[in-house]
């Protein structure tokens, strides 16, 4: 059971980290949906202005070098692949981020899949234009290690669920989130776990003006809410892959009470997980919504891969230069 999800996945070059076993992964991926791939880098846009050049040489012919230079890297990296599918490339001008999500624009990509920066200044995955493309793009994130597996052993769902409230926006976005971590858990043969974090926010107010078995009674509602939608979600879950597939799965379920941006990174590093697969945008539809404080917070302790999953309502703020 491996659906077909994507049709046009663009891989993004990402030239200061060893991206053979990411390239190896959008190939794969590729395959599997028989889906186009298209491979690009991007450089930044030389002015008049960059300073002294070597005698004789104008800015738009150190530009058309750069150009040459990459693209055949960009060959280089596609080489061994050319015999399994036709792979396009391209060398874009412009700031990196900006220029991909235009091209995601432009191409109507559903799947971006790029090698992490990994910047070696902070112990953190990914950089400044990774964060801006999980903030912006339009499409799914993958974002690949360096020391990427060529097969994941195990992928973790996180889902948010708010019992209060039955969001279109929000069961969508975690019905995106159980397809496609479901798909890759199939096709990958890892083992699927989906995470669900709960809190009881208003434990302490209730401890200062009621006695003890009023706020267990209280933490334990919150509780039981939380795991009655958790179960609701898991048979929509059930009835959306079919029963065999769903068995042949078996996903495990995992119900944590804290704050997201600690529980999912702990959850992640006793799970040993390969993959995160998660939403950066919950509970709103709203055009240009920013990726939410928690699912930042959460980003920056990961050492893992992730895909990160936009509503189907987002609208990018980036928009194709007129």
């Amino acid at each position: 059971m491996t659906m077909k999800l994507f049709k046009h996945i663009l891989y993004v070059s990402e030239a200061s980290v060893a991206q053979e076993p990411s390239i190896a992964r959008a190939v794969s991926v590729a395959e599997n949906n028989q889906a186009d791939l298209t491979v690009i880098d991007v450089i930044p846009a030389l002015t008049a202005g960059i300073g002294i050049l070597p005698s004789g040489h104008t800015s738009g012919e150190l530009q058309t070098a750069l150009v040459s230079e990459r693209r055949k890297g960009l060959e280089s990296l596609v080489e061994p692949y050319k015999e399994r599918l036709s792979i396009r490339l391209d060398v874009l001008q412009g700031k990196t981020y900006l220029e991909v999500i235009r091209a995601i624009l432009r191409h109507q990509n559903d799947l971006l899949i790029k090698p992490a920066e990994n910047p070696d200044f902070i112990e953190r995955l990914f950089g400044s234009d990774d964060m801006q493309l999980l903030r912006n793009c339009p499409c799914p994130v993958w974002l690949t290690r360096s020391e990427e597996k060529s097969d994941y052993a195990c992928i973790l769902a996180a889902v948010d669920i708010d019992p209060d409230i039955s969001d279109g926006t929000e069961q969508n976005l975690n019905r995106q989130i159980l397809e496609l971590s479901s798909s890759l858990a199939t096709s990958k043969f890892a083992a699927l776990n989906v995470l669900h974090v709960w809190d009881a926010p208003f434990e302490k107010k209730v401890r200062s003006w009621s006695d003890p078995e009023a706020v267990m009674a209280y933490v334990e509602g919150e509780r039981s809410r939380h795991d009655g939608a958790f179960n609701r979600l898991g048979k929509e879950f059930r009835d959306q892959i079919g029963p065999e597939a769903y068995d042949h799965l078996s996903p495990q379920f995992h119900l944590r009470r804290g704050a997201p941006s600690t529980v999912i990174p702990q959850t992640v590093k006793e799970l040993q997980a390969d993959l995160v697969v998660m939403g950066t945008v919950a509970r709103t539809g709203i055009a240009g919504w920013l990726i939410g404080n928690t699912a930042e917070a959460i980003l920056e302790q990961l050492q893992c891969s992730v895909l990160a999953v936009k509503p189907s309502g987002f609208v990018s703020p980036v928009k194709l230069a007129e």
